[in-house]
């Protein structure tokens, strides 16, 4: 019996139930039908043109995602504009699209506790906690430590990046960092009342590192991009197993093109 996209959403929602995701967030099933077949599965960041066009001309059958095609209601869909041209381009080539957005963010070896554990943190623990549940955001220890200026170093070249924005004193001693992907503003307060001494997140703001500083902590901003990119050969890797586990005959590619739309000049 062949694979459909039900099955790789079953096995998706194991790990990263959609009851996990945010009411604004639209995570799940963006395009095609569940009862399509599936032979082979793409996994990118972002559901760009670029990559849709790509899975299609590979004939993949599901492009599974982290952010969602369809993030607002939409009023109209426009073939001329890009949204519409990936919406019709992946119906002509039977290319269904799914996100797993904030509930793989939120869920237990999900999208924060990759980061941590990619930048080498122990006694990984969330950092914003709401009914027992996975929770917002990570905290954790390092092995042993060091001042911001060497674990900006070390994150760096954990995360494969040239640049971090660092605020803080770059002597500062720092045993225990907090992360957030994706966008981290919203989590800093959070931060400040841990006992971390390091923020690590994305998009973070001038403003908050002001209150950082005033603190007398560190904060780390490595973009979004880099803070969630990470999701791909991790969630490929996961999927792989998962299906060899099942016996399903469907290859997994992890996307490798994608870049930071943001160019350092």
């Amino acid at each position: 019996m062949d694979t459909t996209v039900a099955d790789i959403i079953r096995i998706i929602d194991l790990f990263a139930p959609q009851e996990l995701s945010e009411e604004w967030d639209n995570s799940g099933m963006q395009v095609g039908s569940r009862s399509w077949p599936v032979k082979k599965i793409w996994v990118a960041l972002d559901p760009s043109p670029e990559v849709i066009q790509a899975a299609c001309k590979q004939k993949a059958n599901l492009l599974v995602t982290h952010h969602p095609l369809i993030f607002r209601p939409l009023k109209s869909i426009d073939l001329n504009h890009p949204l519409g041209q990936s919406i019709r381009m992946a119906v002509e080539h039977r290319l269904a699209v799914f996100a797993a957005h904030t509930n793989l963010d939120r869920t237990h070896s999900g999208l924060n506790d990759m980061l941590a554990e990619r930048i080498g943190l122990k006694n990984i623990a969330p950092l914003h906690q709401e009914d027992g549940g996975p929770g917002y955001g990570r905290i954790g220890d390092l092995a042993r430590s060091t001042s911001l200026h060497s674990l900006a170093e070390i994150v760096k070249k954990a995360l494969t990046v040239d640049h971090v924005r660092v605020a803080g004193d770059l002597t500062l001693s720092v045993s225990s960092v907090a992360v957030c992907s994706g966008s981290g503003s919203g989590l800093l307060p959070d931060f400040l009342l841990s006992d971390a001494q390091v923020y690590l997140s994305g998009d973070l703001r001038y403003h908050d590192a002001l209150d950082v500083r005033d603190a007398h902590r560190g904060m780390i901003d490595i973009g979004h991009f880099a803070s969630e990119h990470i999701m791909v050969n991790a969630l490929a890797g996961r999927l792989t197993a998962d299906l060899d586990t099942l016996g399903a005959a469907v290859d997994v590619v992890a996307y490798e093109h994608e870049k930071d739309p943001f160019t350092i000049l």
